[in-house]
């Protein structure tokens, strides 16, 4: 047998390999490039939601849970806290409010100086303290000051926070923005009561020239407040 002849042309590859169309030279350089971009994005939504989760969990065991104060019943403006009137509960360190109450000791005593509900968190705002003028008014120096107003209708009127100027009958002002720390309460629930012939009366918290001046004019003439 005869041996087959190639063509050397036949091993030599054809133009169409050597020199591809335009439109495959663009689909090659692109396609990788399309490829590589959403892999990339892929991978970062990735990391992110990786990384939200560790921080979520870092900072609930960084915050950690704590103990605070809530109220066991509802409490009335002017009631001395004793101990069955509170208890505690665990809550997330993130819902701590600023100036909680941890410790059930300091507070058996004291007065309450507005309406809570039960299971309210209870604040150092919530019971009367040596500090409590100075965080109703924002005055270091303020005081307070049990007033009888002349109208036991207005003095019904009243709740803490509330903030009053204090006048004379003569209209004369003896003090200005004061704020109602405490507003008589039943006499029942171991608070201020009224005398049996005289006026309900108000706790105002105020700077000490005017609590000064309040206190003494209240001594001989009645006092009459007017609201903000």
């Amino acid at each position: 047998m005869s041996p087959r002849l190639i063509s050397p042309a036949s091993t030599l590859p054809s133009r169409a390999s050597l020199g591809p169309r335009l439109r495959d030279r663009l689909g090659s350089a692109l396609r990788p490039g399309w490829t590589r971009s959403l892999l990339v994005r892929r991978v970062a939504a990735t990391a992110l939601v990786v990384a939200a989760v560790v921080v979520g969990i870092a900072g609930t065991r960084a915050d950690g849970d704590v103990e605070v104060l809530v109220a066991a019943r509802d409490l009335l403006p002017g009631q001395v806290v004793e101990a069955g009137d509170l208890r505690p509960r665990t809550i997330a360190g993130t819902a701590v409010p600023d100036g909680v109450l941890t410790d059930v000791a300091p507070t058996l005593g004291r007065t309450v100086t507005g309406r809570v509900r039960g299971g309210e968190i209870i604040t150092d705002t919530r019971l009367l303290s040596s500090h409590l003028p100075a965080d109703l008014t924002g005055i270091d120096d303020a005081r307070l000051v049990p007033i009888r107003l002349s109208d036991d209708a207005v003095t019904s009127l009243l709740r803490p926070g509330d903030v009053v100027d204090v006048l004379t009958e003569e209209a004369e002002v003896l003090a200005r923005r004061a704020v109602v720390a405490l507003y008589a309460a039943d006499p029942g629930s171991g608070g201020i009561a009224p005398g049996p012939t005289t006026a309900a009366p108000v706790l105002l918290a105020m700077d000490a020239e005017s609590a000064h001046r309040v206190a003494a004019a209240g001594l001989d003439t009645s006092l009459a407040v007017v609201l903000h």
